[in-house]
């Protein structure tokens, strides 16, 4: 089967850059594409310094939607939201003060590869963080997802008026020229290595092999991929109920496994049942006291909306669209016009 590789490279345009992200993307397009994958064959996507973090979002999930191995290789720049404080990779437009309306939401990378089956998916990183970021990430660890395995560094703010090097991946990158890929550990280790003289030590080193077998989520995907979709939404309701009676409801360990139901209603090409869903899930959350721009409030919201944009049935239409007007007037989202959007489609159809 052949693999799937995203190559992302963003960092923000002027003084606000730490690292010259797309300097690695020449090094990295020199290597075979079966050798970035570590496959036979590879189709590759290559994003070079990306302004909107819609359009990464976009790239992203069709990536985590394809069949087969995914790498993901990023180098940039960590910076955090001024409002909840939660790393974003800044892209080209990134400031300070705009991180959340202008740079990539780190969870949404984890959310868009959480169905993905284990041991699937790659990611290999190459991050400098800013003086906030990187205080902050000395008391918390980046959460790229449970179902990946994780490689790479991040490394501290460079000098004052100094714009580094993306040196782990271009290691990464030259090592792969060769035309063989080593196992993973082994080739982290090979370009850690190289850029011990230069890092001193100081850098964060990211290694998180996955997840060992037994994993419900590989089966609930296998189940996916060969069409049978009524046995996925079986396996993770049952989950889903045994959640419940030991967590309650509202429990994070509950709401996981709707989540998860609501994307196998996407994959079945049912948006109604999707959007019903999400809708719930955000209404149980809200309900929950979680404020409304907590990212699984909005992911919840996004994707409820997402949903309802696919339905063709006026009668679905109208009867969720009211129910999705009411939770966008307490979650807006980033995305400004939300509420607008929904009003208005339901203004055409005479509602």
């Amino acid at each position: 089967m052949p693999g799937t590789v995203l190559l992302l490279a963003a960092a923000p345009v002027g003084k606000g850059g730490l690292v010259d992200a797309a300097s690695v993307l020449p090094v990295l397009a020199a290597v075979p594409p079966a050798v970035l994958a570590g496959t036979d064959t590879a189709n590759v996507v290559e994003l070079a310094d990306p302004l909107e973090p819609q359009a990464v979002l976009t790239r992203l999930r069709a990536a985590a939607a394809a069949p087969g191995p995914l790498t993901v290789y990023v180098t940039g720049q960590l910076q955090l939201d001024r409002r909840q404080r939660l790393p974003h990779l800044a892209l080209a437009r990134t400031t300070p003060a705009t991180v959340r309306y202008t740079a990539l939401p780190w969870h949404w990378v984890r959310e868009e590869l959480r169905l993905r089956p284990t041991g699937a998916t790659t990611l290999l990183l190459d991050l400098h963080a800013d003086a906030e970021t990187w205080e902050w990430l000395r008391s918390h660890p980046l959460d790229s997802g449970r179902n990946n395995a994780v490689y790479g560094r991040v490394a501290p703010p460079p000098a004052r008026r100094t714009v580094a090097t993306p040196s782990y991946m271009k290691a990464v990158a030259t090592i792969l020229r060769s035309g063989h890929r080593p196992p993973l550990e082994q080739l982290h280790q090979q370009a850690l290595g190289r850029i011990a003289p230069e890092s001193g030590g100081t850098d964060l080193v990211l290694t998180a092999p996955g997840p060992v077998t037994g994993d419900p989520h590989a089966a609930i995907t296998a189940a996916v991929q060969s069409g049978r979709h009524a046995d996925a939404d079986a396996l993770a309701a049952r989950h889903e109920q045994a959640a419940v009676r030991a967590h309650g409801p509202a429990s994070e360990e509950a709401l996981h496994w709707t989540e998860v139901r609501a994307d196998l209603a996407m994959f079945a090409g049912d948006p109604v049942r999707s959007c019903r869903t999400w809708l719930a899930v955000a209404t149980t959350r809200l309900n929950a006291g979680q404020a409304p721009d907590t990212p699984a409030v909005e992911a919840a919201a996004d994707r409820a909306h997402h949903q309802w944009s696919q339905i063709h049935d006026t009668a679905r239409v109208r009867e969720l669209g009211a129910s999705l007007a009411e939770l966008r007037g307490r979650v807006p989202g980033r995305r400004a016009g939300a509420l607008d959007d929904v009003q208005r489609r339901l203004a055409g159809l005479g509602v």
